[in-house]
C-alpha cells in the first residue's frame, strides 16, 4: 500500500529514525532521510539504496532555509511527498546509564535552546514546509514522536517539555489541516529504546528499535478520522492511548 509513496524521515540516519525509514523501504516506499550528520547519513543511505529509491539530505532542522531547501530537493527529486516522520530530536539517553542533563538551576540557556529548537522547532519547521507540498495535493501524513523521560531523579526537564509541547502541537495541528485531508498524529515507542550509540551493556536491558516493529508504517496509514491522536505499537496493531496521548 506504501509502494512509491514518498517518505521522509527526519533524523534518519540512526536509532529511532534509522529503523522507521528501513521499515518504510522495505515496503518500498522512496525513502529521503534528512540528518544533522553526514557521516550518519553515509552508513544508513546505502542501506535504503539497497532497498529501494533513496536519498539522504545533510540539513538542521533548526536552519529554516535549510528545512525548506530539503523539501523542496524532495519534491524535484520525487514530485511529491506523501509522508513525514518528524524524529530528529536531542535525546538523554538517561536509561543508557549516561549521565543526566543538569537540573533547571544548573543548566546553561543556550543548552535548553538548542533542545528546545531542535526537539520543537524542528518538527514546527519540517511540519510547516512539508505542508506547502501536502495540501496543494489534499493529501499526506505527518508522524510526530512523542514520550519518555521520567520525573524523578531529576534530568529530564528540557526534553520532556519539548515532547509535551509536539504533544499539543500535534493536536492543534491536526484540526488546522483537516479539511486538506492531512493527517497528523503522535507516536510513541512507550519504552526506553537502545540504540547505536549506546554502552554494551545497554543492549542487555533495553529493547532496540525493531520492537517498534512495523508501527510507523501502519501509523502513515492512518484514516483521517484519527487525526489528532496518540498511538503506540503492540502486537502488531496501532493502539490509541487511554487519554489521547502517554499512558
Amino acid at each position: 500500500m506504501l509502494e512509491d509513496k514518498v517518505v521522509v524521515v527526519t533524523g534518519g540516519g540512526k536509532g529511532i529514525g534509522r529503523h522507521a525509514a528501513l521499515t518504510f523501504a522495505r515496503e518500498k516506499a522512496k525513502v529521503v532521510i534528512i540528518d544533522v550528520s553526514q557521516d550518519w547519513l553515509d552508513k544508513t543511505g546505502p542501506e535504503l539504496g539497497e532497498l529501494t529509491d533513496a536519498l539522504g539530505i545533510n540539513a538542521d532542522v533548526r536552519d529554516e532555509n535549510a528545512v525548506r531547501r530539503a523539501f523542496e530537493d524532495v519534491v524535484q527529486r520525487f514530485g511529491q511527498i506523501d509522508v513525514l516522520v518528524n524524529d530528529a530530536a536531542i535525546v538523554p539517553h538517561f536509561a543508557w546509564g549516561i549521565p543526566r542533563w543538569p537540573l533547571v538551576r544548573d543548566m546553561d540557556l543556550h543548552f535548553w535552546n538548542r533542545v528546545i529548537e531542535t526537539n520543537l522547532g524542528g518538527t514546527f519547521l519540517c511540519s510547516k514546509h512539508v505542508l506547502a507540498h501536502m495540501e496543494p495535493r489534499r493529501s499526506g501524513h505527518i508522524i510526530n514522536l512523542y514520550g519518555g523521560g521520567g520525573v524523578s531523579p531529576g534530568g529530564a526537564c528540557a526534553y520532556v517539555v519539548t515532547k509535551d509541547a509536539i504533544w499539543t502541537f500535534s493536536r492543534y495541528l491536526a484540526e488546522e489541516v483537516r479539511e486538506s485531508n492531512v493527517c497528523v498524529v503522535t507516536f510513541s515507542p512507550r519504552v526506553p529504546i537502545v540504540t547505536e550509540e549506546a554502552p554494551d551493556d545497554a543492549f542487555t536491558r533495553l529493547p532496540t528499535p525493531e520492537i517498534l516493529g512495523q508501527g510507523f508504517v501502519l501509523a502513515a496509514q492512518v484514516p483521517m478520522e484519527d487525526s489528532g491522536r496518540c498511538f503506540y505499537h503492540e502486537d502488531g496493531k496501532l493502539v490509541p492511548t487511554k487519554d489521547g496521548r502517554y499512558d
